[in-house]
């Protein structure tokens, strides 16, 4: 009777955690409400919800061996640190506000027949966080080592805090590979100009923003031009800012660019973005380091650590090229 009762339980219990699982699953097909976007929340609902349609998976890494953790609340990025799981929750409800209030938040970079050919362009796009209308704008690229795209630490966190202070930011989606990446931010970047007056932006004295892999983007892109990587010419940034990049050459051609870096990181030497910084000086450009004490890699906006606020000086930079 006893080992009866037992099975009993067993299976009623197994229903149940079933019954709860498949109910979660349902709320995600028929699409999360706003309340329901906690850290608790399941980051495989977060993809698969309805009102996202095929871009919510693009929120996380595509190549998902880069991250770990099932919910917004634990997600873990490989070479981040500070992971601030109250931004992300804020993120994924801005989006699902916007949504739900119809306004489009993803923007494909190439078309249909482009990514048939090359089904990569499939994991592409831009995040849209709307500032006020006819406000500057800012592009963010985050890093990964060329690997994988971490928007979610690297990228849409600031293109959230950007939007707030009234700019019109995106956070670019891009496939790995150094090149690659480029040609989509070179993309990224012809497609906003070509669709400047549609959405409502100022592409003249735009700014590129990046972090570890995507810093390597932004200066590139400041540099070399859209040109290079395939696409007409276009203005280059009127600033580039740059977080925690080891990048060390310097063309002579260089927009006025901001760094920082914190001392104990050990994939980006400091004393190397000095270097830099100081050779743009050089070059007769105004460029800004601020490095910070005992910070190591891939800190994103430093919330609780010595680099909280750097994004304010960031900006300060950049308005400052614009006056």
């Amino acid at each position: 009777m006893k080992r009866l009762f037992t099975i009993i339980f067993a299976v009623t219990a197994l229903c149940a955690c079933n019954a709860q699982t498949s109910s979660t699953q349902t709320r995600a097909a028929k699409g999360l409400s706003v309340s329901e976007i906690t850290t608790n929340t399941k980051i495989r609902d977060v993809k698969s919800d309805a009102d996202f349609g095929n871009w919510g998976r693009l929120l996380f890494p595509a190549n998902e061996g880069y991250y770990s953790g099932d919910t917004l609340g634990n997600l873990s990025l490989t070479w981040y640190s500070h992971i601030n799981a109250a931004k992300t929750v804020e993120i994924v409800r801005y989006m699902k506000e916007r949504t739900l209030a119809g306004e489009q938040v993803f923007y494909d970079i190439y078309n249909e027949a482009e990514k048939r050919a090359d089904p990569a362009k499939q994991n592409t796009g831009l995040f849209f966080f709307r500032g006020k209308p006819g406000a500057k704008t800012a592009i963010c690229n985050a890093g990964g080592g060329f690997a994988y795209v971490g928007a979610m630490h690297d990228s849409l966190p600031h293109a959230l805090e950007l939007s707030k202070k009234g700019f019109n930011a995106f956070a670019l989606i891009y496939r790995p590979g150094a090149q690659t990446a480029c040609q989509d931010l070179a993309r990224a970047i012809a497609f906003l100009h070509k669709n400047a007056a549609k959405l409502g932006i100022d592409m003249a004295g735009y700014s590129l923003w990046g972090g570890s892999a995507g810093a390597r983007m932004a200066a590139w892109l400041g540099s070399l031009g859209t040109e290079y990587f395939g696409e007409k010419s276009y203005p280059r940034p009127a600033t580039v800012i740059m977080q925690y990049t080891g990048l060390s050459e310097v063309y002579g051609n260089e927009p006025p660019t901001y760094n920082c870096v914190g001392t104990n990181d050990g994939i980006a030497s400091f004393k190397t973005m000095e270097r830099r910084i100081n050779a743009i000086k050089a070059n007769g450009t105004d460029a800004q380091i601020e490095v910070f004490t005992g910070l190591g890699h891939g800190f994103g906006l430093g919330q609780g650590t010595v680099a909280e606020g750097w994004i304010d000086n960031a900006v300060k930079f950049w308005e400052k090229q614009n006056k």
